[in-house]
């Protein structure tokens, strides 16, 4: 299949949630998610992969993409659909020879110098932000704003650009009216974990009425 990037692409956190990672699967999917994303910033590199192959196996049952934060090796030995990187991680093109053309490639940059450099690199989307207050990194970046979410816009070109940062059912929309292909979310969507497929569906509906408008 080709890479297709949906509106909404949510973010899996046990710690936020409660639930390990193939649960939070399980229920995004329920709410008609398509791509996601494993973040694990603290589990010891054993467990993550045990979690991660889990999920993978759920998400393969019911063709949904999975991408890895951060994890190039174990996006590599579990031959995940891709990985997502930060600014300290493997570089894009170290990690596209790893694994490969077809396999997505991510990056996160957090100002426009960043987002610039991302345009010629070998990488599938840039995912920029935060855009809003976020809770969700021990040490986030300043915040970046729809403004300079728009000015990314623009310079990307044809590479898709992911909102990611404090966004919400409330905010969502602000996000791609300034021009963001998709939204990225973790709190809004796993923080309430027996709300998870039914936040899931309220912000793919959202997504498709921004459409219209």
């Amino acid at each position: 299949m080709a890479f297709h990037l949906p509106r909404v692409y949510p973010i899996t956190d046990t710690e936020l949630s409660g639930l390990s990672h193939a649960e939070q699967v399980g229920c995004l999917i329920a709410g008609g998610a398509t791509l996601i994303q494993l973040r694990d910033k603290h589990a010891a590199p054993r467990d993550f992969y045990c979690q991660a192959e889990a999920a993978l196996q759920l998400a393969r049952a019911h063709h949904v993409r999975l991408i890895i934060n951060d994890r190039v090796d174990v996006a590599l030995a579990l031959r995940a659909d891709g990985v997502h990187l930060g600014q300290t991680d493997m570089t894009a093109e170290a990690a596209r020879r790893l694994l490969g053309e077809r396999v997505i490639v991510g990056i996160s940059a957090h100002n426009l110098a960043q987002a610039e450099m991302a345009v010629n690199m070998p990488v599938d989307y840039v995912a920029f932000g935060p855009i809003f207050k976020t809770a969700t990194k021990e040490n986030p970046d300043p915040i970046a704003g729809v403004e300079t979410l728009r000015a990314v816009r623009s310079i990307a070109g044809a590479l898709p650009v992911v909102a990611i940062g404090g966004i919400t059912l409330a905010n969502a929309e602000e996000a791609w009216k300034a021009g963001a292909d998709a939204v990225s979310s973790i709190a809004a969507l796993v923080s309430d974990p027996s709300r998870i497929p039914e936040n899931m569906r309220k912000m793919l509906a959202n997504s498709q009425a921004d459409l219209g408008k």
